[in-house]
């Protein structure tokens, strides 16, 4: 996958690594497309390629996901209400038999 962009004023068509946010003159690209992909005559193609040890997890990333979980496992309130864990709150319909 990778995104395309245009800029008009400088003749330039870049496609580089998959955008994170919409703008416009941006379009996402499958990983086909962006490798067939050529420039209207006249103007400048230019490819960026991603650095491949960019793309992984680093370890500020896994520490904010510890982070995250350890909070969710600060939860004050219980996770289940009193009105819901009440019993009879589940039913079972009997079958009608012809």
């Amino acid at each position: 996958m990778s995104t395309l962009t245009y800029v008009y004023a400088d003749s330039t068509a870049v496609v580089g690594p998959l955008a994170t946010y919409a703008e416009p003159h941006c379009y996402d690209l499958c990983a086909l497309h962006g490798d067939r992909l050529t420039a209207p005559l006249g103007w400048e193609l230019v490819r960026i390629e991603p650095d491949p040890d960019s793309l992984k997890p680093s370890s500020d990333d896994l520490e904010a996901l510890a982070n995250a979980v350890r909070e969710v496992g600060r939860v004050s309130q219980p996770l289940v209400d009193d009105m819901s864990a009440r019993r009879g709150h589940l039913r079972s319909v009997p079958a009608v038999n012809d």
